[in-house]
């Protein structure tokens, strides 16, 4: 499974890997000897080198950047880092919103402020935020600072892919850096509009600038992918010069009333996705002799395993296809929701009689259980038990649970999961999972109930 992290505030001790001997010794001698080779000059018309380039813009771009914190009152420490950018004379600048989440949910507790690269500091307030696209706006008390522009190009989408851009920021509290990269396009098969950074970004980049060589912002440092080298994803500069046009033209957030602007914005996120993914439409798709429910959004991921190469040999065979969004909606950091997961495990007796067969499928049906990370910010999970009789010639009895727990601050929103398996065979069966995070009742019982009609034999 794919693990997507915003570029956070979360630091972590760096690990330098111990190397054998020869190979240090291999590699310093590669290192000289390419020292040594004479290089070529640079001809006329040639772009300059990398290096230059990234130097040139860091010294346009650092007065313009900052690193924002969010301090425990009590203390008057830090609790976490992030980066932003100043978009203004009027002293606005841009971040991510899950750099500001724990004061927009808690302004009692944190406070914000910023530090500039030339050593200022000074507190901000918090007067927008986009949650749909991690994005935040800020005002500094500090007028007529140098701020940076949007770049007209990525504004209208006409930025040409493999372009050399340049992300900024303070990771790990390590100072403010540059990293080269390359822009490679929005990401494919997503929901949610990201551009594909080929480049390192790390904890305490997010909310960052990352601009073209001009020094005019394309897009956002927002999060980075665990499973793989340098793959960086960006929020396109639209969505926060959107923002930014919303924040001036007001009224400015009033932080008493920040978390029901998360609620109300976490509600239209959630409306507009099953919106969009009832209208994209689906399709069957086959598990054994049975059919279930598979969405034609091209979002929406799918994979499949199998059991039959293990060893030793298992008394039941299981052939397993799940698909998942893959999107997430950061609200605080214990809740990421917004998730969409389909499941299908196609299960056939080896050598179980039907007795020890049925005890495997209830053993592997049991109530899902949810993530324990979100702790009180969630009820607990309360499960119940249907059966749904067969209808026609098409439809097998099944079992069905649905599990709901409801978000305490946010009304109206819950995480679901639905578990249906068929009672028709005494040697085979289908167990489906549908899990749902961070949806209305109306929305969830609308799909659920889809997804059990779809549950038909296939011959």
């Amino acid at each position: 499974m794919l693990s997507i992290v915003p570029a956070s505030h979360c630091l972590s001790l760096l690990e330098v890997p111990m190397r054998h001997p020869l190979a240090l010794l291999a590699a310093i001698l590669a290192s000289s000897i390419a020292l040594a080779q004479p290089k070529p000059a640079t001809q006329p018309g040639e772009p300059p080198p990398m290096s230059s380039t990234a130097e040139r813009v860091y010294e346009m771009t650092r007065p313009r950047i900052l690193q924002i914190r969010t301090l425990l009152r009590a203390a008057g420490r830090q609790t976490s880092i992030g980066s932003g950018f100043v978009v203004g004379a009027d002293g606005l600048a841009i971040t991510n919103y899950h750099v500001v989440s724990r004061f927009a949910l808690d302004p009692k507790t944190y406070r914000l402020e910023f530090l500039a690269p030339d050593g200022a500091r000074g507190p901000l307030k918090l007067i927008a935020f986009d949650l749909a696209h991690d994005l935040a706006v800020v005002k500094l008390e500090r007028a007529e600072m140098p701020f940076l522009e949007f770049d007209r190009r990525a504004l209208a989408g006409r930025l040409p892919k493999g372009e050399r851009i340049f992300a900024m920021g303070n990771p790990l509290d390590l100072g403010f850096t540059i990293v080269e990269g390359t822009y490679n396009g929005l990401v494919d098969k997503s929901y949610e509009e990201r551009i594909h950074f080929s480049g390192a970004i790390n904890p305490g980049m997010s909310g960052g600038p990352v601009t073209a060589a001009d020094g005019r912002v394309v897009g956002i440092n927002v999060s980075k992918l665990l499973d793989g080298e340098q793959l960086g994803f960006l929020v396109p500069a639209k969505y926060a010069a959107a923002l930014l046009e919303r924040a001036r033209k007001g009224p400015a957030l009033a932080m008493d009333e920040a978390r029901a602007e998360v609620g109300r914005q976490l509600d239209a996120w959630q409306a507009a996705f099953y919106e969009t993914l009832a209208n994209t439409g689906f399709r069957p798709a086959a598990f054994g002799p049975y059919r279930g429910l598979e969405s034609a959004a091209p979002w929406l991921n799918c994979w499949a395993s199998t059991n039959a190469d293990q060893l030793p040999r298992p008394r039941t065979a299981v052939n397993t296809t799940r698909c998942s969004s893959t999107t997430g909606v950061f609200v605080s950091d214990r809740i990421l929701t917004g998730r969409l997961d389909l499941s299908y495990a196609y299960y056939q007796a080896v050598d179980l009689n039907a007795f020890q067969f049925a005890k495997e499928l209830s053993q592997r049906s049991a109530g899902p259980g949810f993530n324990a990370r979100a702790g009180k910010r969630l009820t607990e999970q309360e499960c119940r038990d249907d059966f749904v009789a067969a209808t026609g010639a098409t439809r097998p009895p099944l079992r069905a649970t649905w599990c709901m727990r409801a978000y305490r601050e946010f009304e109206g929103l819950y995480d679901v999961t639905l578990l249906a398996l068929t009672q028709d065979r005494s040697r085979e069966a289908l167990l489906a999972q549908l899990t749902m995070a961070g949806v209305s009742h109306a929305n969830a019982v609308a799909l659920g109930r889809r997804f059990l009609e779809a549950i038909e034999w296939q011959r």
